[in-house]
């Protein structure tokens, strides 16, 4: 029987939404208490990173009233933990290959709803960028790092410019 090494990576995208003050959307979990994270999921069969991910928002938070401002130079993966290779997915990924995207939303807080057609979360909050490796689930804090010292740059730039023009 081949073990969980054979099994491959899922293809997923990430969204790292920021508002214009440059802190973060968080979501937590419905099954997993206490457990919150970025808005991420699957990419469709011929689907771009960037069109996957501005759906996955809309799926997710119930808007993608937002504009990508820089991505992930590469793909970043993570291995699920042993006792739940098998459970997710149908059994078919040892974990996920991820694209993260950093996106200035450009709505407001009114329209984010997580009362989609499959809901993910049940809470959500802005938080500052720093907060977001302490947030998520242990075995996703390495990629969480990785996102943050990547495209928080980007983040901040994108901010500076959001309220440089709201002043003007």
């Amino acid at each position: 029987m081949a073990g969980p090494d054979s099994l491959p990576y899922r293809p997923c995208v990430g969204v790292m939404l920021f508002d214009s003050r440059g802190q973060v959307f968080v979501g937590r979990r419905i099954d997993t208490p206490d457990a919150w994270q970025m808005p991420q999921g699957g990419i469709d069969r011929g689907e771009a990173p960037e069109t996957a991910a501005l759906r996955e928002l809309e799926e997710e938070i119930g808007t993608a009233n937002a504009e990508i401002v820089a991505g992930t130079a590469e793909w970043l993966a993570y291995d699920l933990p042993e006792h739940l290779i098998g459970k997710l997915w149908g059994g078919r990924w040892r974990g996920q290959r991820q694209k993260w995207f950093a996106c200035r939303f450009l709505g407001d807080d009114s329209e984010i709803r997580l009362d989609t057609a499959h809901p993910e979360f049940d809470a959500w909050r802005w938080v500052e960028p720093e907060q977001l490796t302490g947030l998520i689930v242990p075995f996703k804090r390495a990629i969480y790092s990785a996102v943050v010292a990547e495209l928080l740059p980007a983040v901040r730039a994108a901010s500076a410019t959001t309220r440089k023009a709201k002043r003007s």
